[in-house]
């Protein structure tokens, strides 16, 4: 049941019953199992509309003690490591880091995103995400696709060096051709890492979902574009991949 909302999320009791074909008092077990162990903690859903008549149900989410059941490998080394560095160098020492490892990163992912047509590039940055440990997905939104990271394998030194974040967000905009919009992170105490990806046609009015004029193409990004961030996110954090890797 952890391991299902590591894949997809926060989740209700409902969803991960249908998720898991479980009677919903077997979830409920589980899940209260779960909770005493603290493993999970229950929370008011995230909105970012109108919300409906009623209350709505509660999400399940996984707390740091779930996540370190899960692969954490290297965090502590990692983190000292970056301590290190920024005592040494100071913050700008950690920021030419984290730009270098992630230009690593981003030579790696090219090729797969390039090799499939522009719609189907977040899906192929999340199938590379994936495989460095993400449990990455996408989702559909309103203008565009959400790109979502279910698991941090490095949460804790993202959380400590927001630089690391600040560069992998710089990455996802130069390989989508693209300004992205970071909505919540692990490393800030959201269940999931969410990164809003426009539809290029949408940002320049017709041609958008919807419009029967064709789309335009994606804008080139510069170098290190600057990126939008959303009110409700603490901070625009999103970890790198495996910094020992």
């Amino acid at each position: 049941m952890a391991h299902s909302i590591l894949e997809h999320g926060p989740s209700t009791a409902a969803l991960l019953a249908e998720r898991l074909s479980l009677t919903p008092a077997a979830v409920r077990r589980h899940l209260d199992h779960l909770v005493v162990d603290g493993a999970l903690e229950a929370r008011e859903p995230r909105s970012y509309g109108t919300r409906g008549r009623g209350r709505p149900a509660k999400v399940f989410v996984l707390t740091d003690s779930g996540r370190d059941t899960f692969i954490q490998a290297y965090d502590d080394l990692a983190a000292s490591a970056l301590r290190f560095l920024s005592e040494a160098g100071g913050p700008e020492a950690v920021t030419a880091f984290a730009r270098r490892r992630t230009a690593e990163l981003e030579d790696r992912y090219r090729p797969a995103v390039e090799a499939v047509p522009e719609s189907d590039r977040a899906e192929a940055l999340a199938r590379a995400l994936t495989e460095d440990g993400y449990a990455a997905s996408v989702r559909a939104a309103p203008i565009g696709d959400q790109l979502c990271q279910h698991h941090c394998p490095v949460a804790h030194v993202a959380a400590e060096f927001p630089q690391l974040c600040e560069a992998e967000t710089e990455v996802f905009a130069r390989l989508l051709g693209r300004h992205v919009q970071r909505l919540a992170t692990i490393a800030h105490g959201d269940g999931v890492c969410t990164t809003n990806v426009p539809d290029p046609a949408s940002l320049n009015g017709p041609g958008g979902r919807g419009s029967s004029e064709p789309r335009s193409a994606a804008p080139q990004a510069p170098h290190h574009p600057a990126t939008q961030h959303h009110p409700s996110a603490r901070h625009p954090s999103t970890p790198i991949a495996r910094i020992t890797s």
